[in-house]
């Protein structure tokens, strides 16, 4: 048995010498607030959206921490919210439009009631005011790539998670992508998604081999390797994207 045991641990030393913990070097890595955790919700598109929209505050100077717990609290009064709280960052931006958002101080937990009332910089506004503050109307381009419809026109994607039937602009992945990276190196915020999970694009990176990826904040938590960032490579970008969503001046700058 102990012989055994000697040959298994050599086998993990030389399975691991063999496979390294992949190591990225970072060529962009934007402003960001702290990662949050979803816990077991299934939220990650309020939260990746919300990221998306601190990033970009933060790129003007300008702090805000905003909270998921009111976006969790209103979908209760959504009578076409589907029962898993499922949406897409586009169903944010409609939400906080209606709805308002708050501070993440304010209201951490859905279980905490709602504020009628934020204070920031010793002014006081309502939730949708303050969201207005945040967030414009119009302000952000909802963008999409489906070789299905034609280039340059706004098609309604036919997903579950886009419950409230909006429509996103459909360009090539590969503009798209250029688009996405030149929003990054001008220190942007991003929100993207495929079917299966939404993060905000945070930075650029590279793997010892030269690969390049988009670096994501993840909600997830920060204990996980890469305290809460995770790597996504340029051609899963070009395979897994549904949507993304960043402000006009991103997108349509030069």
């Amino acid at each position: 048995m102990k012989q055994l045991l000697l040959i298994l641990a050599g086998l993990i030393v030389a399975s691991c010498a063999q496979h390294p913990p992949k190591h990225y070097t970072h060529e962009v890595l934007n402003a960001m607030t702290p990662v949050k955790n979803q816990g077991s919700t299934q939220l990650c598109w309020v939260y990746a959206m919300l990221a998306a929209i601190e990033t970009e505050h933060l790129r003007w100077g300008d702090s805000v921490n905003l909270s998921p717990a009111f976006i969790e609290k209103v979908l209760e009064q959504e009578p076409t919210a589907p029962p898993s709280k499922r949406g897409m960052g586009a169903t944010l931006i409609a939400l906080i439009q209606k709805h308002g958002i708050v501070g993440y101080d304010a209201m951490r937990t859905a279980d905490t009631p709602a504020p009628r009332m934020v204070f920031m910089l010793g002014a006081q506004y309502t939730p949708q005011e303050f969201a207005h503050s945040v967030c414009a109307p119009d302000e952000y381009v909802l963008l999409t790539s489906t070789p299905d419809a034609p280039y340059g026109q706004e098609v309604e994607l036919p997903e579950p998670d886009n419950w409230l039937r909006q429509r996103f602009l459909n360009v090539p992945i590969d503009t798209l992508l250029r688009r996405t990276v030149h929003a990054v190196r001008r220190h942007h915020g991003i929100c993207w998604e495929s079917r299966r999970h939404a993060m905000s694009i945070v930075g650029l990176a590279h793997d010892d081999q030269g690969r390049k990826y988009l670096v994501m904040k993840n909600s997830w938590g920060d204990d996980r390797p890469h305290q809460g960032l995770e790597y996504l490579s340029l051609d899963q970008f070009r395979k897994e994207t549904l949507a993304v969503e960043m402000t006009r001046e991103a997108y349509y700058e030069r």
